[in-house]
Parts: structure tokens; sequence; C-alpha cells
């Protein structure tokens, strides 16, 4: 059974930092799979924000984050990061860390491609 923990939101002023952290258990060994941020603000749909597969170095990201977040993972940590610089009031929401045996490609921001769904971890950028 697959868990999914984020971690590390919080409230920062606009300008500030955040990273938050993801792990996910019971990924079954050998398999290729993406881990993705989304992210929803009040009454907006759930937003792709950016993705890494586990077996290539690509990357993704949406728009409105390129050139302030950045997606890493630590493989021995099994962990992967989103560094938010330059947080911006908009960024404002709940974001989520999501799983599954797939590679990011095209299609990575859908939510319907993720079966796998941490809690969730606040983010709230405001002075």
């Amino acid at each position: 059974q697959v868990h999914v923990v984020e971690s590390g939101g919080g409230l920062v002023q606009p300008g500030g930092s955040l990273r938050l952290s993801c792990k996910a258990y019971g990924l079954p060994m050998n398999y290729d799979y993406a881990k993705a941020w989304f992210r929803q603000a009040p009454d907006k749909e759930r937003e792709g924000v950016s993705c890494i597969s586990n077996s290539d170095d690509m990357t993704y990201y949406a728009d409105s984050v390129k050139g302030r977040f950045t997606i890493s993972r630590d493989r021995a940590k099994n962990t992967v990061y989103l560094q938010m610089n330059n947080l911006k009031s908009e960024d404002t929401g709940v974001y989520y860390c999501a799983t599954d045996l797939r590679l990011c490609g095209s299609g990575w921001n859908d939510p319907s491609g993720f079966d796998f769904w941490g809690q969730g971890a606040q983010v709230t950028v405001s002075s």
C-alpha cells in the first residue's frame, strides 16, 4: 500500500521562501514513477505545479512558477523537494504531493493521472 506524506508548509511574507518535502512509502522497486506537486486555492481547481520522474532528469513546471520554484530529489532519502522562492500571494493554497507508476511526460499536470496522494500542506503567503 502506497502512503504519501508532505511536510514543510507554513506562513511566509511575499518574497519569502519555503521548502516542501514529499516522501512516498510502499512504492515497488524497479519501476518508473513520477512525483508531482499540485496546489489548490479556495474556490479554484487543483492545478499542477511541478513534476519529476525517478528514472530521468526531466522536470516540469507550471508557467506561473518557472524561475521561482525548483523540484529536486534525494534518492538516498527517497524524498522529493519543492523549493519555493520569491513567493507571491497567488501561491497561497494547499499543496499536495502525488505519485504513480508512470513518467511525468505530457499530461503531468492532470490530477486524474495520479492515484496516490498526500494529505496536503497549507502554504499561506501574506504580509
